[in-house]
């Protein structure tokens, strides 16, 4: 998909010779594909060549943003797009359910769940969602910062 596709607004200038990469995944909205879209998206950060900490962090994220759609939503399936842009990468998780209001920051929730929005939100650069281009569903989406210049080189493989 190219740059301000339905998943994924335009996020920045692409000056020549940045790199960008995407990949797109839909899973069942169940419960036992938040494992699946662990690994696949370990598996393709892998082969983008992320250091391990980014991808800890991208995986943590896309669990996160998964679950919550699939458990907040009555969607029957979840939409999963990885951009990398030079040193930025986006996850954008969509779903095909509407909550009136969006995904909302639970702060000092002592609760068992509400706490995967403050990890996203500890973990990223920046995070937020929209309503999707269909009028059926949601995007949330996290940025993070990426590089080999901010990891050991014990740390550069996922």
């Amino acid at each position: 998909m190219a740059p301000g596709s339905a998943l994924i607004p335009r996020l920045m200038d692409l000056s020549p010779g940045t790199e960008a990469l995407r990949y797109c995944f839909a899973l069942p909205a169940h419960p036992e594909s938040v494992a699946g879209a662990r690994e696949l998206t370990r598996a393709r950060l892998d082969a983008w060549k992320l250091g391990r900490d980014a991808c800890d962090a991208a995986v943590l994220i896309v669990s996160e943003l998964v679950t919550n759609a699939v458990v907040h939503t009555a969607s029957t399936r979840v939409v999963c797009e990885l951009s990398r842009f030079g040193r930025r990468l986006r996850i954008a998780v969509q779903d095909q359910g509407h909550q009136p209001c969006g995904p909302r920051l639970r702060p000092s929730s002592d609760d068992e769940h509400g706490r995967g929005l403050l990890l996203v939100d500890a973990m990223s650069s920046a995070w937020g969602s929209h309503d999707a281009g269909d009028a059926s569903g949601r995007i949330v989406w996290a940025e993070l910062p990426h590089g080999a210049e901010q990891l050991s080189g014990a740390e550069r493989a996922c």
